[in-house]
């Protein structure tokens, strides 16, 4: 049984986040149209995903954004679809076969990412922003599930290589700026910064996690450690940079580095928490004593520095007509809360060619550690007040095929 409540607790620690994408989440317009958005923001947009579009005249705006919501919560393996199928089903030899080859070689992903602007304010080159932040991402090798299933068999070892967990909440108050550096007709080069001071919340990152269960003719082995650190309370910064370049009055290609520098030093209720069991050729004659050695505990430790990950989009756009379109490429250099080294392609449509205060967005996402995505949504001008909402589906129509929940909210003014 000890066993059993050993694997359970280092399963339960990896999983045990309760915060959660990066800046860009709470833009209904850049979500509705797949979140490629790096050569089409414009004004408060343009803090979130590029600060040189600030730089270049036909991108500016005056602008407050009011409400600002959205939330990204998904994983890489199961839809609706199967969620409607298995739960609280009898689950047959077939069905754990279906449910095992759904996940990964590198495991079940879960992921949630969100972001809410408390208050946006575009002019002209410069944007102010206060928003608010969280990012899990979490990963559980394809053996533990297997053993979940299935149980262990003979001959048989389960690794804990390749799960993970990464958290944290922050709220970043922040300002961009983007200056023209060359003028030529229409062609202009521009380059932009956003700084943020960042106010950590809260984090934890598994720092240490290695183990594995295995059953031979004599008996199990086995052993396994965790090492988590956490704390709740720090402050820092981040800065981001890009450059735009508007080719003529139809194209823009942009390039933006976010977090190219960044540090929080947290430094309240920082903690170290730690689990470790091990067991040596146990068998069921013994495995009721003190045949399994394990141990968990809880101490202070001195206050420690995290980064955020840093990002590039590159991005073309089409930014002239009834029928405006953009793709973008994204790609991480280290996995982390928030981002992979797994590049991701994305590509957004708007039309506005039905009436002219109501705009049409699709957009659809590939790769990265997050599923493929088809995405919908709309944007509505009454007079100064704007109004947007985005959806994101799986890699279908139906909402069926969605492995998670997305969808943003903004809305506010335009002068």
């Amino acid at each position: 049984m000890k066993l059993f409540i050993s694997i359970l607790v280092i399963v339960s620690l990896i999983v045990l986040p309760e915060y959660s994408q990066a800046t860009g989440q709470s833009s209904a317009r850049s979500v509705a149209m797949g979140g490629a958005f790096t050569a089409l923001a414009t004004g408060l947009d343009a803090y979130r995903y590029n600060p040189a579009n600030l730089g270049l005249d036909s991108y500016r705006q005056n602008s407050l954004e009011i409400i600002g919501l959205g939330a990204n919560i998904n994983n890489n393996s199961f839809s609706l679809s199967d969620y409607n199928n298995y739960t609280g089903a009898l689950l047959t030899s077939e069905d754990k076969e279906d449910i095992l080859g759904k996940i990964p070689a590198d495991g079940l992903v879960l992921s949630a990412d969100m972001e809410a602007s408390a208050m946006g304010l575009s002019m002209g080159p410069m944007v102010f922003s206060v928003s608010g932040v969280g990012i899990a991402d979490v990963a559980l090798s394809k053996d533990i599930i297997d053993l979940v299933l299935n149980g262990n068999s003979f001959n048989d070892t389960i690794s804990l290589t390749g799960s993970y967990s990464d958290a944290i909440g922050y709220v970043a108050a922040g300002i961009s700026y983007g200056v023209p550096v060359y003028t030529v007709g229409s062609k202009q080069l521009a380059v932009g910064a956003t700084f943020n001071y960042i106010r950590g919340l809260a984090t934890e990152q598994i720092i240490e996690l290695d183990g594995f269960l295995a059953t031979f003719e004599t008996g199990y082995e086995g052993t396994g450690r965790m090492v988590a650190r956490t704390a709740t309370g720090g402050n820092g910064y981040s800065l981001d940079i890009g450059a735009s370049l508007r080719l003529n009055d139809d194209y823009t290609v942009g390039v933006r580095v976010k977090n190219f520098l960044s540090s929080i030093s947290w430094s309240n209720n920082t903690e170290e928490h730690g689990y470790y069991f091990s067991f040596d050729t146990m068998t069921i004659d013994n495995m009721n004593g003190d045949y399994i050695v394990s141990d968990d505990y809880s101490i202070d430790i001195p206050d420690f520095s995290t980064n955020l990950p840093s990002v590039m989009n590159v991005g073309l756009a089409n930014t002239s007509g009834n029928l405006l379109w953009t793709v973008d490429w994204e790609q991480g250099f280290r996995r982390a809360a928030g981002a992979t080294k797994k590049p991701r392609l994305s590509a957004g449509l708007e039309w506005t060619g039905l009436v002219s205060i109501l705009a049409l967005r699709s957009g659809v996402s590939i790769g990265g550690n997050r599923p493929n995505a088809l995405s919908f949504g709309t944007g509505m001008q009454f007079s100064k007040i704007f109004l947007d909402m985005a959806v994101v589906t799986g890699g279908t129509f139906s909402p069926y095929s969605s492995k998670g929940v997305n969808f943003a909210i903004s809305t506010g003014l335009n002068f």
